[in-house]
């Protein structure tokens, strides 16, 4: 059974599983779904059509499924899905999606979200990513897995953060980061790769060498994206080992919107 604080408001109709905590003057709304082992701290605000997943952390005074600040959100019904065992710490804010965004907010699993985080409207985070306290994500982001986010990040609306990419503390970012990535400044610019991150996930050497390589093609040639693009296919022949990593770049490029681009680099020649 449920263990619900007496000074908590929970709605009747709110599903909530087996070994779920819900603290002191916490409010759960009619349509919230809370799965197992989850703990919710005092003075929470659950609304909306949201689905949390198992063994979470959700500390006080964090505020999720209320409707997007977009004024097109005329009360669809859309959702806010939070996945496993993530930890949400204080005045987060996460809001449902719109109908033009495709109806639904996600966040995976295993993510480690500080203070003040804020994910609007029709974001999707993957799994494994740290946000430190105030990184903020306007509508329609796309985050990969493995990403952290620097203290103070912005995130402007449709732009996209490739898998274990990094931001220094207070980036801006107004174009795509690709994967692999360390982004700094404002607006952000790419500083190098997140080599140290990939060493402690376990990438060896020739997957290492592959990223470096890719780093080259993106930012120290003066390619166009087309150009390093080919340049980077041909490295999964080079480093057999990296092929996965050849991959989830390129797809990455494919996706890149000519008007927005990658983040550029201050030093040699610009993606």
């Amino acid at each position: 059974m449920a263990t619900i604080h007496p000074t908590a408001l929970v709605d009747p109709r709110a599903e909530l599983d087996t070994d779920v905590e819900i603290g002191p003057y916490t409010i759960v709304g009619p349509h919230v779904r809370i799965g197992t082992g989850t703990r919710v701290a005092a003075h929470c605000v659950i609304e909306g059509r949201t689905t949390i997943g198992p063994h979470n952390r959700i500390y006080p005074f964090v505020s999720l499924g209320l409707p997007s600040q977009d004024k097109k959100y005329a009360g669809e019904p859309c959702e806010l899905v939070i996945g496993a065992r993530n930890t949400i710490r204080e005045y987060s804010t996460y809001h449902i999606g719109t109908v033009q965004g495709g109806g639904v907010t996600r966040l995976g699993d295993d993510n480690w979200m500080m203070a003040y985080t804020h994910l609007a409207h029709d974001c999707v985070v993957g799994n494994h990513c740290i946000f430190a306290n105030n990184a903020q994500l306007a509508g329609h982001v796309q985050v990969g897995d493995w990403v952290i986010l620097g203290g103070f990040t912005v995130v402007h609306q449709f732009v996209r953060i490739g898998a274990h990419a990094m931001t220094a503390m207070c980036a801006l970012l107004f174009a795509d980061v690709p994967p692999f990535v360390m982004a700094q400044g404002q607006p952000a610019q790419a500083r190098s790769m997140n080599f140290e991150g990939l060493r402690r996930r376990g990438f060896g050497p020739e997957r290492i060498a592959a990223v470096k390589a890719m780093h080259k093609a993106l930012y120290r040639e003066g390619l166009t994206l087309p150009q390093a693009d080919e340049r980077i296919a041909a490295l999964a022949q080079r480093y057999p080992a990296a092929q996965d990593d050849v991959a989830l770049m390129r797809a990455f490029l494919a996706g890149v919107d000519p008007q927005r681009g990658i983040v550029r680099s201050r030093r040699g020649g610009e993606a």
